[in-house]
């Protein structure tokens, strides 16, 4: 090997190690746990806070996580994942309220708990989705996510109303029945959603990474998360999904993600398998 590229590998050995060191200290000092996410993803994330606060090293960065609390929680925010729009993936919801819906209706009361839920895009359109199918009345949405900053904003229902154009299009194609227009109320900035939409949700701060189940649930949705865990880290979620689960209950993924490979696959059967729905097995 030659002399450059045992500098290479140095100084690849030398960023991990900052990496790691970086991790371990928001760790210990806010309890949330990015040592097992996608290394890359988190690198980029990093890299771009360093880049917009003009911070030359990850050591650097470490320092000013220790000593300075506004930062780490500028830290917490870039590493939650926060990618959402309302019925994102309309085919998806086209399936849920098509195939997993008349099922639902043969319970007295639904529990859905929307883990990793954002700014609660995809929270609104399932309460949208219930309410013209008849079930938001027996329905409890809980939605949680690791960061309250984003929680605060899905609890105000507030979107931006350049958005609404794209996200009609989504509800159409999901096969809504009613004019979408009807769920919101419009300025020159944004569309705010009736309160009424929220009178099933709660709202929680809960991380998947440390935190347990808090609940049995006839509904999962887990979209578009997992891909940023490690495969140990995803087989630990996937196994508190396991846990939450009734028997014969539903669990919906992200377009990229699959149970097909997990440890915990033979305890569900696909069930609108394009869609990334899967039904936990009755025993």
């Amino acid at each position: 090997m030659d002399t450059n590229q045992l500098e290479v590998n140095e100084a690849s050995y030398k960023s991990n190690l900052e990496l790691e060191l970086l991790l371990e200290a928001i760790y210990r000092l806010s309890g949330f746990d990015f040592r097992k996410y996608a290394q890359s993803s988190v690198y980029r994330r990093i890299q771009n806070r360093m880049n917009i606060d003009g911070i030359p090293t990850i050591s650097r960065v470490i320092e000013k996580v220790v000593h300075d609390e506004e930062f780490l929680e500028q830290i917490l925010n870039d590493l939650s994942i926060n990618v959402t729009e309302m019925f994102r993936n309309p085919t998806f919801f086209k399936a849920f309220r098509t195939k997993v819906v008349p099922l639902l209706k043969q319970h007295k009361e639904i529990r859905i708990w929307h883990a990793g839920c954002a700014t609660g895009e995809e929270v609104f359109s399932m309460a949208i989705l219930l309410q013209e199918e008849g079930l938001i009345d027996r329905s409890v949405i809980y939605a949680t996510d690791m960061n309250e900053e984003v929680l605060q904003k899905a609890r105000q229902g507030t979107f931006s109303l350049r958005k609404m154009k794209d996200y009609t299009k989504n509800y159409i194609q999901a096969g809504g029945t009613e004019a979408f227009s009807q769920y919101y109320q419009t300025d020159h900035l944004y569309a705010y959603f009736h309160r009424s939409l929220l009178k099933n949700i709660i709202f929680a701060q809960h991380n998947l990474v440390t935190d347990q189940s808090f609940n049995e649930f006839h509904v999962i949705i887990c979209r578009n998360v997992l891909i940023y865990f490690t495969s140990e880290l995803q087989e630990q979620v996937y196994d508190l999904f396991s846990e939450s689960l009734c028997e014969g209950g539903f669990l919906g993924l992200g377009d990229k993600e699959t149970l097909r490979f997990s440890a915990g696959a033979e305890l569900y059967e696909e069930f609108v398998g394009n869609e990334r729905i899967y039904r936990k097995k009755v025993t």
